[in-house]
């Protein structure tokens, strides 16, 4: 009882949502707004079609009055060059409400005119135009507001739409007080041009409900179109903090990610760093050292994601980029190796302060454990494992061999069986890294 109870509240909460805006960042009420004036200009070009047609079809149905005819398809005449108005306000500036409210008032007061001239049009009495079928485009003025997203300009257009078929039938019933017309009789209403109240009541009802539904929708819509835009901007933002197949594989679990959840891959670890950093930066301006360092990885970054990397941290000078880790990459070593290349190429082309620099490289390959870590509402998503630890190692021993770039040589091997291609006057040497009392056999890459 307890479950069926919470959840009718909750079903009725969601009848009309709060859509607050004023909490939101300035960044998602752009966004919004962007959206509310695509949709503007697309509702002027719909009116535009319909009214259009409209005439047309107006012009093109008998014409046994010509005295009166002219008068209408002067009024849409008048209408088009509004709606034209309207759509060029409409992609040059955000259209005012007060005129989005007035274009809703236009359109209901010419339809309710155009309904009421089919009367004089055919020759019969004021009552022939409550038979018309056009009373269904009362229906469609009201469910083009629901472009906009927005329910009070559909609840406007249902409220114009009510009006205006009250007082066509208001004045049907009333022009001739010695012949109002009204009947009891359904078969006599379909029969003849009499007026049968209930039916009359019957539209106008209809018209409330689908504009009550309708604006219920919209608001809906409207709470979840504000939640996607907040969320798929807070997603932007936090792409620029991680790798793009991260971001992918959370927004794709089944669950959320938790810490302490982990998967065993084979991984390509390649660590960046500058040579001699901290001594420079010591003799630096703070703001010169920071715009060195972030040119230093903006030339990095699109390299090494050109090559299918993904930056796990900025540590500093440092850069650790892993290959295979948040997606499984079947050339990871491959890819590794030839973002080495890419880099050790390109950076004899940078600019700016950045091409000052001298850079370390060191990559290895092996089975590491990706996942998250963290207390769980603050995670990081990481590797862990020996192939990551000697990747750092290596690269700092580049400073003790002289050289720029190391591989170690499970890695090197595998790149070769992943189709990398291998340059020959690279030689393989025999070291020890760091306290580590065991040698190992690394590839020298430059």
């Amino acid at each position: 009882m307890k479950q069926m109870t919470g959840r009718l509240w909750e079903a009725l909460s969601a009848i009309w949502p709060s859509t607050n805006h004023g909490s939101l960042p300035e960044r998602v009420t752009t966004a919004i707004t962007r959206n509310d004036d695509i949709s503007e200009v697309l509702v002027k070009l719909i009116q535009f079609g319909v009214f259009a047609l409209w005439g047309i079809a107006y012009l093109a149905a008998p014409q046994p009055n010509p005295e009166t005819i002219s008068r209408v398809p002067l009024v849409i005449s008048i209408y088009l060059i509004f709606t034209l108005i309207m759509l060029f306000i409409a992609l040059t500036r955000r259209t005012p409400v007060w005129l989005i409210y007035l274009s809703i008032i236009v359109d209901m007061v010419l339809l309710t005119y155009l309904i009421w001239s089919f009367h004089i049009q055919y020759g019969q009495d004021a009552s022939f135009s409550l038979k018309v079928v056009e009373v269904m485009n009362f229906f469609v003025l009201i469910s083009l507001r629901a472009l906009r997203f927005e329910a009070r300009y559909i609840i406007a257009a249902g409220i114009m739409a009510v009006l205006g078929w009250t007082a066509l039938v208001t004045y049907v019933v009333s022009i001739d007080p010695a012949n109002p017309m009204i009947t009891r009789d359904y078969v006599t209403y379909i029969t003849s041009n009499s007026v049968l109240i209930g039916a009359e009541v019957s539209k106008i009802i209809s018209m409330i409900m689908f504009t009550a539904i309708l604006a219920i929708a919209v608001r809906r819509g409207h709470h979840f179109l504000i939640s996607s835009v907040a969320e798929a901007s807070a997603a932007q933002d936090l792409s620029r903090f991680m790798a793009s197949s991260v971001a992918e594989q959370i927004r794709d679990a089944d669950q959320s990610i938790q810490a302490g959840e982990g998967e065993r891959r084979d991984v390509a670890v390649l660590n960046v760093d500058i040579r001699g950093f901290t001594e420079m930066v010591a003799r630096m301006d703070p703001d010169d050292a920071m715009q060195l360092l972030s040119d230093y990885q903006h030339q990095v970054v699109p390299v090494v994601h050109r090559h299918g990397g993904a930056v796990d941290k900025f540590m500093g000078d440092g850069i650790m980029i892993t290959f295979g880790a948040s997606r499984h990459d079947p050339q990871h070593c491959a890819n590794a190796m030839r973002c080495v290349d890419d880099l050790l190429e390109t950076q004899r082309q940078w600019d700016g302060p950045a091409s000052k620099l001298n850079i370390n490289m060191a990559v290895t390959a092996g089975p590491v454990i990706f996942g998250a870590v963290g207390d769980g509402d603050r995670l990081e998503v990481t590797v862990i494992g020996a192939a990551v630890n000697l990747s750092a190692k290596l690269e700092k021993h580049n400073k003790e061999l002289g050289t720029r770039a190391l591989s170690g040589e499970h890695c090197y091997r595998a790149a070769v069986e992943q189709g990398y291609k291998a340059d020959q006057s690279r030689k393989m040497i025999t070291t020890r890294v760091g306290d580590d009392k065991n040698t190992l056999n690394v590839m020298v890459l430059a």
